[in-house]
């Protein structure tokens, strides 16, 4: 579905959703029904900002916090505050991103979820390594040390292998890193989150990549892109082609990062991601 098609399908159901929503519950069974459009908008949002639509999964959590404050339902505000900060991180919104993930730590410590507040921590914990990797090794312990809080929610779990499969990247341990995203990967490809699956490969990729493994990384692009065709994430295509563009070219080949440079190009063009074109445009004439 292209994305003004999708925008505009968006604006309906938003509109829709909120249109008898601006005043307080009135009874249980308004509570029940803003917990439930909550809970689904968080999932449709995650899946939004995975497949790279950041400002549309923003739109949706946004809106759907509102439903989670008028329930008064802590966990579900701890959940969409957390996603609200990795969206806004990407979006390089970072001061509103570690409030948001600040906001999360103070509601389970108020909550008394020890599960949740370990969650929260490493969420933040990533803000931090992604911010200066110079902390990998402590932040590291500290995933290490919060994620044996974490044992019913599958994505959660999977989530904190993220985290350290990053911290592992940044100090060079490459075969660690890997087993860690592979932990990760085993849950979203049993449990069916294909495009976490998808980045799960794109992480492996990196670190292949980086421990001079040019033949390795170019294989676990190559099972992205195939989960992406699969699920038709054409922004997910764009970026390990784009990706295996870099690769490529770190490993001298030059007639291959241009070939596939151009083919993540004539995906940005149907998306019609000028910004992103101009990129690499400028790489391919490194510019």
């Amino acid at each position: 579905m292209c994305k003004i098609k999708y925008l505009i399908l968006l604006l309906i159901i938003f509109c829709f959703t909120f249109a008898s929503c601006s005043s307080a519950p009135k009874n249980p069974g308004d509570v029940f029904t803003l917990r439930r459009q909550a809970e689904d908008g968080l999932k449709n949002a995650n899946r939004e900002a995975a497949r790279g639509n950041l400002e549309v999964a923003l739109s949706l959590l946004t809106g759907f916090k509102r439903n989670a404050v008028l329930a008064d339902d802590q966990s579900l505000i701890i959940r969409i505050s957390l996603s609200m900060g990795n969206v806004l991180f990407s979006l390089d919104r970072r001061q509103e991103a570690f409030a948001e993930w600040d906001l999360a730590i103070s509601e389970a410590v108020s909550f008394g979820n020890k599960e949740l507040l370990s969650v929260s921590k490493i969420f933040k914990a990533r803000g931090n390594l992604l911010s200066d990797e110079t902390r990998a090794a402590s932040i590291l312990e500290e995933v290490n040390r919060e994620s044996a809080n974490i044992r019913s929610n599958r994505l959660f779990i999977a989530f904190s292998w993220q985290v350290r499969a990053l911290a592992l990247r940044s100090l060079k341990r490459w075969q660690e890193a890997e087993n860690a995203s592979r932990q990760s990967l085993n849950i979203h490809e049993k449990d069916r989150h294909l495009e976490n699956a998808s980045f799960d490969w794109y992480t492996i990729a990196s670190i292949r990549s980086l421990a001079d493994n040019t033949n390795g990384a170019i294989e676990a692009l190559e099972s992205s892109i195939a989960i992406d065709r699969r699920i038709e994430n054409s922004s997910g295509l764009a970026a390990s082609y784009r990706a295996m563009g870099d690769v490529y070219r770190r490993a001298g080949r030059e007639e291959y990062a241009l070939e596939a440079y151009k083919r993540a190009i004539s995906i940005l063009e149907a998306l019609g991601n000028d910004q992103e074109i101009a990129f690499l445009n400028r790489r391919i004439n490194r510019n």
